[in-house]
């Protein structure tokens, strides 16, 4: 049989959009280079190349688009009288874009009546019809029965690598060893486990507390959920991560001293990653203090200025791997209701939209972090 003739190489032109003279930073370096993108994908950095449609970047940065791996654009468990997030994929997407953030990590609640399976086919569904920014999903166990374990397993198989549940909510303490057992099977199947590190133990008590108060204020938040509660949660995550082996994702992490016992257990060569928010980089709990101090309402609380600088130091220097938005999308009327007191809040703020300028203002542009160390957290 005749050699099958080599295929021809891709001539000059065979781009559909050519990127032209911009600065392209990476995780590792910055150059000023030509991109040269086919279909959906970057196929070339640097050399020869024309394309059906040219973009001049000279004196511009080309940056890869975010990724914000923590956002809650669905709420499989809302009722009226719990009203559910005012985003949806469509707009939560188109958000993202208009900020940079090519990428959303949806966090999916699993049901206890029903299938992990089940749940991520309902919001793939959802997501493939409404987003115009790509998605993942992360199921969040809140019932940790053995199907559940089992199914654990086969999530790879789904293109699901995530799992995620809460220390802060009842079904915790309750079902602690099934949750363990659900991380050793996330890890023997190669998925990384995020956490929620606050203790509802100590969130319990120190709440009761404040219910003997006269007065109750919003001021007073940081002191229902303080730093011990998220401290001690993050080492007891800490513990599972090294009796199960499993890699180990502390999600939205606020404190010094929470980030201190991450770095510490880095150290001794626990996989354990951090993310943190940027609620916690750009406010501190004086918020709290104003007419309108509801709205920065969040689990974990905003804490103290050291605090906040420690996160940025983290950032900097490794000991923080990502920053996430968290995204909650209440309404300002949603979160200033005066129906909703100071121990039945509705947490979180929408950031989709601002987290990148955010990041390249405060932390760029102030000198607290390169631009290469900025793709790092946001994208690489």
């Amino acid at each position: 049989m005749p050699a099958t003739p080599p295929s021809p190489s891709p001539s000059p032109t065979d781009f559909d959009l050519v990127i032209r003279g911009g600065t392209v930073v990476t995780a590792d370096r910055r150059l000023i280079a030509d991109v040269g993108v086919r279909g959906a994908t970057i196929a070339q950095v640097g050399g020869p190349m024309l394309g059906r449609r040219e973009l001049d970047a000279h004196d511009r940065l080309v940056l890869p688009g975010g990724l914000d791996p923590h956002v809650h654009l669905t709420c499989s468990d809302a009722t009226e009288a719990d009203p559910s997030w005012v985003d949806d994929f469509e707009s939560g997407s188109a958000a993202a874009l208009a900020g940079g953030i090519t990428t959303l990590g949806n966090m999916s609640f699993v049901l206890p009546s029903e299938t992990i399976g089940h749940r991520l086919a309902v919001e793939g569904e959802m997501a493939a019809r409404q987003s115009i920014a790509d998605v993942f999903l992360h199921p969040a166990v809140l019932s940790p029965m053995g199907a559940i374990i089992d199914e654990v397993a086969t999530l790879p198989a789904q293109g699901v690598t995530s799992l995620k549940f809460f220390m802060n909510f009842p079904s915790f303490d309750g079902f602690a060893g099934q949750f363990l057992m659900a991380m050793h099977a996330a890890g023997q199947a190669g998925v990384i486990t995020l956490i929620h590190c606050e203790d509802l133990a100590t969130i319990e008590c120190c709440s009761a507390l404040l219910r003997h108060h006269p007065h109750q204020h919003v001021r007073d938040f940081p002191e229902s959920r303080p730093v011990m509660a998220e401290v001690s949660a993050t080492q007891r995550a800490i513990a599972m991560c090294e009796v199960t082996g499993a890699p180990t994702y502390i999600v939205h992490l606020s404190s010094a001293r929470a980030l201190a016992a991450c770095a510490e257990a880095r150290a001794r060569g626990l996989p354990v990653f951090v993310e943190t928010r940027p609620l916690y980089l750009h406010l501190t709990r004086e918020c709290y203090d104003r007419d309108d101090g509801a709205l920065f309402v969040a689990q974990p609380p905003l804490r103290e200025g050291p605090d906040r600088e420690a996160l940025w130091r983290g950032l900097a220097d490794g000991t923080i791997d990502t920053v996430g938005s968290d995204h909650a999308p209440w309404t300002r009327e949603m979160k200033l209701d005066p129906s909703v007191d100071l121990l039945n809040v509705r947490p979180g703020v929408a950031d989709l939209e601002t987290m990148l300028p955010l990041l390249l203002t405060d932390g760029v542009l102030a000198g607290r972090l390169s631009l290469e160390r900025f793709v790092a957290v946001t994208s690489t």
